[in-house]
């Protein structure tokens, strides 16, 4: 990194230091028990589905797919939106958009009705994206730049805690409360409403910084200019545009494991469902622990470098491992199951090297950070439907679920290419002083 300018540190806060803007604390508890209750399903959801509706998991796969493309459109709308109209609004219109379409979804459940499940399933997808990533938005336009990797650290701290981490932990407590079985999946769902509803209101009630009312984009450009202006300076800029594929790729692999991996754990391996949604309550935990540590790791050896190293090359080992060692291990044993979740433990860890992607989108495009931001949420969403849609197709051309694991693989290899040409400026404090580097 090669130093450019240097400037004198304002003094700072303990929540300062940690990355967390203080005015915006009760913010990130709102999205930890949104994202909770968001992630309830997420681990039981395909065979949930492939019960009630009778149908093969292949047909279950496009359901999450159509969901997944919603998440993706409704990620980018939340940037842009966010630009229009100021986070606070855009976080409500996410609220009501989940519980309206979660309620219509658990009816047609009910009412055994694929065409409707999937119909309020997909728009449902809209909701997570608008609360959570026009709350990003909050973050980026609150926390100063020397922080800033931090910040996005404790900000996926919040998301991934809930989706999956505590979402799945509430399910194991959850489902056999409500009974078991698929009437206990059902019940756990239809609780998660509350905590969505909770989630919300944290967020709405403790966060009263003026910035989330106010509308971040130029007063002169229009509606149209500013809901277009990510994909313009993707097309302008083509670094965002790999920084948009290199976050795109980052998490697809882990959406895509929520569909391939609860029946070979659960069914094939034969450790049933309670331990795999306790794995993957360990596989995030992992995730969160180090969220924070990889977005100051990066504030420290340079965003870039913590990206292409750690997030990519890690994760694509660490993939492989969760894979192959349930495989290699003796079905059903104890110390079997214990070495298969630590393996996918490492996976958790080293996907937080991605991180630092949170904070080097912005510096791509300093003077439209609104509009890079909104590329960065699109692609945070749309690893959902990349995920969703790799599995689908593969599985659709008659490969198996290790030709799935491999297809995410190829994926990180053209991750590592495109980060290589993501050097950005970034501002380091170094005893007392602000160094503009270039990491």
């Amino acid at each position: 990194m090669t130093p450019q300018s240097t400037t004198a540190a304002p003094p700072e806060g303990r929540l300062q230091r940690l990355g967390i803007p203080p005015v915006l604390r009760w913010g990130f508890v709102g999205v930890l028990v949104f994202m909770t209750g968001n992630g309830v399903e997420s681990n039981f959801l395909t065979p949930h589905l492939v019960d009630v509706l009778d149908r093969p998991e292949s047909a279950v796969a496009s359901i999450i797919t159509y969901y997944s493309l919603c998440v993706l459109v409704g990620s980018y709308v939340s940037g842009a939106l966010s630009d229009l109209f100021g986070p606070r609004r855009v976080m409500a219109l996410g609220f009501v958009v989940w519980v309206v379409f979660e309620v219509l979804f658990l009816l047609a459940l009910q009412a055994e009705s694929f065409p409707l499940a999937a119909a309020a399933y997909a728009v449902r997808g809209f909701g997570f994206p608008l609360f959570a990533f026009a709350f990003l938005v909050w973050v980026n336009i609150t926390t100063r730049p020397e922080r800033n990797g931090a910040a996005v650290g404790w900000f996926y701290v919040a998301f991934t805690g809930g989706l999956p981490t505590l979402g799945s932990l509430f399910a194991v407590g959850a489902i056999p409360l409500f009974g078991g079985g698929t009437p206990g999946e059902t019940g756990a769902m239809v609780a998660s409403i509350g905590l969505v509803v909770i989630g919300f209101l944290i967020a709405w009630l403790g966060v009263r910084d003026p910035r989330g009312n106010q509308r971040i984009a130029p007063a002169e450009e229009s509606a149209a200019q500013v809901l277009t202006s990510g994909v313009r300076l993707a097309f302008r800029q083509p670094k965002v545009g790999m920084g948009f594929l290199v976050r795109l790729i980052n998490t697809a692999p882990e959406f895509g494991m929520f569909i391939v991996l609860p029946a070979v754990i659960a069914t094939e391996r034969g450790w049933g469902q309670s331990r795999w949604l306790v794995m993957t309550v360990c596989v995030y935990a992992t995730n969160i622990l180090v969220n924070a540590m990889f977005g100051a790791i990066g504030d420290r050896i340079g965003w870039q470098r913590t990206v292409q190293w750690f997030g990519i090359v890690g994760s694509a080992c660490g993939l492989v491992l969760w894979w192959y060692v349930p495989q290699l291990v003796p079905a059903g044993s104890t110390w079997g199951y214990v070495l298969s979740v630590l393996a996918g433990c490492v996976f958790g860890m080293l996907l937080a090297g991605f991180v630092p992607m949170g904070a080097i989108m912005p510096a791509l495009a300093p003077d439209h950070k609104g509009a890079a931001m909104a590329m960065y949420t699109t692609a945070a969403g749309g690893a959902t439907f990349l995920g969703s849609a790799v599995v689908w197709v593969v599985l659709q051309l008659g490969g198996s679920n290790q030709a799935v694991v491999w297809s995410f693989v190829g994926l990180y290899a053209v991750a590592f290419v495109l980060v290589q040409f993501l050097r950005v400026p970034q501002v380091r404090a170094t005893h007392g002083k602000l160094e503009t580097v270039t990491a």
